[in-house]
């Protein structure tokens, strides 16, 4: 589909190359992670790699219209796999992988160079769109202030 191309890293994937492909929440399951929805807002690049005793390390730079919904001990997808940001500066964020989803992932695979998916916080896309003054939202930053938020 041409809005998946245009979004996604897709577009780069060579014929044998790892992908991560996991099944979808559903209603009735425990959630025990990030909010997710599998859609892909754009795409980052792998600036830096590094070990760090068990864990490993990996600095993506995106675009500013990415990097705004990136916050710092706020969740993000990178090629699906729901995961911590432990940084954010101006053009790039940071985030530390465990063992076990260094070894189950398509992550061990990524090196300096590579291109990923990325996938915001969906709350803060949400949040955002609510407080825009175009738009016809009762919402405003006074009635959140009022409203005990």
């Amino acid at each position: 589909m041409p809005e998946t191309m245009k979004r996604s890293s897709l577009k780069t994937i060579k014929k044998g190359e790892h992908v991560n492909l996991e099944r979808a929440l559903t209603l009735n399951s425990r959630l025990g992670g990030h909010i997710v929805s599998g859609h892909i807002d754009g795409t980052g690049v792998i600036q830096e790699t590094r070990e760090d005793e068990n864990a490993v390390w990996y600095k993506i730079s995106a675009d500013k219209n990415l990097i705004r919904y990136i916050v710092e001990k706020g969740s993000v997808a990178l090629d699906g796999i729901s995961l911590t940001v432990a940084e954010v500066q101006q053009n790039n964020f940071e985030v530390s992988i465990i063992p076990h989803t260094q070894e189950q992932t398509n992550l061990k695979y990524k090196k300096k160079g590579d291109t990923v998916n990325i996938e915001c916080d969906i709350i803060g896309k949400y949040i955002e769109k609510l407080l825009d003054k175009k738009s016809d939202s009762k919402i405003t930053k006074e009635f959140l202030i009022e409203n005990g938020f």
